[in-house]
């Protein structure tokens, strides 16, 4: 049995649809015999839970840029102590909505030092960085439109902590992130956003399986399994 868990992280701005993409990248993994656990930054386990309701309500801001960068690093060393490290033991693959980048960008574009940052990000993680990285680009101006689209739609409440900052701001962001992928292009793959969702996954999962070849050969075994039998009878 294959105990080697593998560990995907999405990132991207505002609106960018990454919730929908990782659950339909998880039912492709699932039928594929996967077993996939779907979490989220910040959050993830109970007590980044409670530091994320800090984050995203706003009570934190008083802390400033700088002390929000490390609430967020105490809630992903929680998480990957109680979630993401146990799961990878056990050989799952993690699907994570958020994590170490989006401090980055986030807290980066507010002015926080990023030799700050690192050592942050150091302390946090041990060393648990993600094997593949998905960004889900997205002008900014279209995400946030999504974003005022969803809340008048469903009944999770206006918009976050976050969600609330101008468009430059938002704009500055989606730079951070392209950048990011430009320094790091072995971990980094860029999907374009603005498609429909089914060619969205269609490229995810292109991207998923090219980094991870050993999905390429299970899935054509699965695809001859299911097909059907043309063989001549005698």
């Amino acid at each position: 049995m294959d105990l080697q868990g593998r560990f995907i992280t999405f990132e991207g701005g505002e609106g960018a649809g990454k919730t929908t993409q990782i659950l339909r990248l998880q039912n492709r993994l699932k039928s594929l015999g996967h077993h996939v656990v779907v979490t989220r930054e910040p959050g993830g386990s109970p007590g980044a839970e409670k530091i994320r309701h800090m984050l995203l309500s706003g009570d934190a801001k008083d802390l400033k840029p700088r002390g929000e960068a490390m609430l967020f690093a105490a809630a992903r060393a929680d998480h990957i102590d109680h979630t993401i490290e146990p799961a990878l033991s056990r050989g799952d693959w993690v699907l994570c909505d958020r994590f170490a980048d989006s401090t980055r960008v986030y807290q980066g574009e507010a002015g926080v030092d990023p030799a700050f940052l690192d050592l942050l990000e150091i302390a946090a993680v041990a060393g648990m960085m993600p094997d593949l990285t998905i960004l889900v680009d997205i002008p900014a101006s279209v995400g946030l439109a999504r974003v005022s689209k969803r809340a008048e739609t469903t009944a999770a409440g206006g918009p976050d902590r976050f969600e609330i900052d101008d468009l430059a701001v938002h704009e500055r962001r989606r730079s951070m992130f392209l950048e990011l992928a430009l320094q790091h292009p072995y971990r980094f793959v860029v999907i374009n956003g603005e498609q429909d969702l089914d060619a969205t996954e269609a490229n995810i999962w292109h991207a998923v399986v090219r980094h991870f070849s050993e999905l390429g050969s299970k899935q054509a075994k699965s695809e001859m399994i299911g097909a059907p039998d043309h063989g001549q009878s005698a």
